[in-house]
């Protein structure tokens, strides 16, 4: 889930959800702020020892990646391409119960596409650095945490199209290099992502069990919303450059998108 939430492309939702814990993970997140101790004990070792694993997955993942983001833009967003692309139709198969005889809910897919479409036209920014106001950081920070417990479009895809992905991502490097001069950003940025789980999880939860198929549907939109974005993501680093493009698409970075998730359905599989 981590190595997926550190990338723009498929969320760690996306993740949760295609290994098959999903429902647990969301079920875990609301009984912890219930009133059930029974519940919330078992809620909270659930969540702490997928938490340790999340931690050590982020941290390894930042390590590398921030150093090869700006470097390999074009081949890295090929493998997000790849990643979201091939995860669609996975998605579709393990919720093909919800989603058949109901195509009448296509038009929460097009909503979805839409609204990923217009935050990415209307933010094309490039990165600021530390210097983005702390408002701007705390209410980023709720929305792509959102995006993460979804699956469907990912909260650093998010965080790429607001133009802090690379700054976020540098800072916690930074902070791992035991440079507290990114403490301050990191607390402000972590509040945001405390808020936006307490804030959306009972409202995530009522919509997985009331309006599955909408749900689906909507996420179904999100994931396809998100290939534009994730095309244009070269034009929100520090120095902006050109969308991706036929000529700078990597096919053999996209297909390895693909054979990552078989080997994740591989792994479901053998968990099962």
């Amino acid at each position: 889930m981590a190595l997926a939430d550190s990338v723009p492309g498929v969320s760690g939702g996306t993740i949760a959800f295609l290994l098959g814990f999903y429902d647990t993970f969301i079920e875990s997140l609301n009984d912890l702020m219930g009133r059930d101790n029974g519940r919330r004990k078992a809620a909270f070792l659930f969540l702490v020892k997928l938490g340790v694993g999340w931690v050590i997955g982020f941290c390894m993942s930042v390590l590398i990646l921030s150093s090869l983001f700006e470097v390999h833009i074009y081949r890295i967003s090929s493998l997000f391409l790849g990643l979201t692309l091939f995860a669609i139709p996975m998605v579709i198969r393990e919720e093909k119960e919800v989603l058949k005889d109901r195509y009448g809910n296509i038009v929460f897919t097009l909503i979805g596409v839409l609204l990923v479409f217009c935050i990415t036209y209307f933010n094309p920014s490039g990165g600021e650095g530390i210097s983005v106001s702390v408002e701007h950081l705390f209410f980023t920070a709720m929305i792509a945490i959102t995006a993460m417990v979804l699956p469907g479009i990912s909260g650093s895809t998010l965080l790429l199209i607001f133009g802090l992905y690379v700054p976020i991502i540098g800072a916690v490097k930074e902070f791992l290099h035991m440079n507290m001069d990114y403490f301050p950003i990191l607390m402000v940025f972590g509040l945001g992502v405390v808020t936006g789980i307490v804030g959306i999880i009972k409202i995530i939860k009522m919509c997985l069990e009331r309006y599955r198929s909408q749900t689906i549907y909507t996420i179904i939109g999100l994931m396809t919303g998100s290939l534009y974005a994730i095309t244009m993501g070269p034009t929100t680093l520090d120095v902006p450059r050109a969308p991706m493009s036929p000529s700078t698409f990597s096919i053999l970075f996209f297909l390895l998108g693909g054979v990552i998730l078989a080997g994740l359905e591989l792994l479901k599989a053998r968990l099962d």
